[in-house]
């Protein structure tokens, strides 16, 4: 069956690569995993030898098609749609499974950053997600401050995971060969965010607006953002954080973005506090 090019298909197609993607996984007999984009099935066919139940969503129903009765349903849970549509709350509730569940997939290129942040919303349910991804998007996420690579996905990966590199594949191993070389990760759900910030949706909201521009200074696309965040005077925050406003967002760690976060959200409460309220209020 030939790729489809709109859906940024390229099938794994080495068996060597697929079983060690599945070795790093280190399944138990009775792990449940969601395997995104099965394809030809290269990884489901090792990971029905060693999980309990696999929900294998599939976009393409011409592959789920093709995939139907290679296993046994109650191993291998086939799913025509769109991860990207997915609720993993209802999807396990529907089937009757539970949490933590174990996420592995070679994620297509084209949407691999939107796939990451769709499943981190729900990173309560699952215990770990083993991914192939573009080489340099992996770069992206493992990325330390200070780096070219380092940015808005980079912060938010490592607020929410753990990360680590597990090895590089050639294009080689798969058909149609990409242009590019993948990387598999592995990024394991933190118990507890590496850092305190008072209101999650703020300090992502917050460091989207940080790295807007990646040339402009932190006081520059602050105040680009300052009528998004409800914040006017941006001068006692950089006072209360301790940082200097002419650096740039990727020199920022994530400590000194929680305490940027913490003096924006304290400023933003005295400002709300401060504004003349409506008659009757």
């Amino acid at each position: 069956m030939r790729a489809r090019k709109r859906l940024g298909q390229h099938f794994l197609a080495d068996p060597r690569i697929a079983r060690r993607i599945v070795e790093a996984m280190d399944l138990r007999p009775e792990d449940v995993v969601l395997e995104i984009g099965p394809g030809h099935g290269a990884l489901t066919r090792f990971l029905s030898e060693r999980a309990a139940h696999i929900l294998a969503v599939e976009i393409d129903e011409a592959l789920v098609r093709e995939l139907a009765n290679r296993w046994p349903q109650e191993k291998v849970i086939l799913i025509a749609g769109d991860i990207l549509k997915l609720d993993l709350v209802r999807l396990l509730e529907q089937h009757g499974l539970g949490p933590p569940i174990r996420v592995v997939g070679n994620l297509p290129y084209n949407i691999a950053t939107a796939i990451l942040q769709h499943l981190l919303r729900f990173r309560a349910l699952w215990r770990d997600m083993t991914v192939m991804l573009q080489r340099e998007v992996a770069d992206r996420i493992l990325s330390p401050p200070g780096s070219k690579a380092y940015g808005y996905l980079s912060v938010l990966i490592q607020y929410a995971c753990e990360g680590r590199r597990l090895f590089t594949v050639p294009p080689s191993a798969f058909r149609p060969p990409p242009k590019v070389f993948s990387t598999v990760v592995q990024l394991r759900a933190r118990e507890h965010p590496p850092v305190d910030v008072p209101d999650e949706a703020f300090f992502f909201e917050l460091v989207s607006a940080l790295f807007a521009e990646r040339r402009k200074t932190i006081r520059n696309n602050l105040k680009r953002a300052a009528a998004r965040l409800r914040v006017n005077d941006l001068a006692s925050v950089w006072e209360r954080a301790g940082l200097d406003p002419s650096r740039r967002a990727e020199t920022l760690t994530l400590d000194e973005l929680a305490e940027l976060t913490n003096a924006l959200f304290h400023a933003r409460a005295i400002e709300s506090e401060a504004r003349p309220r409506a008659p009757g209020v």
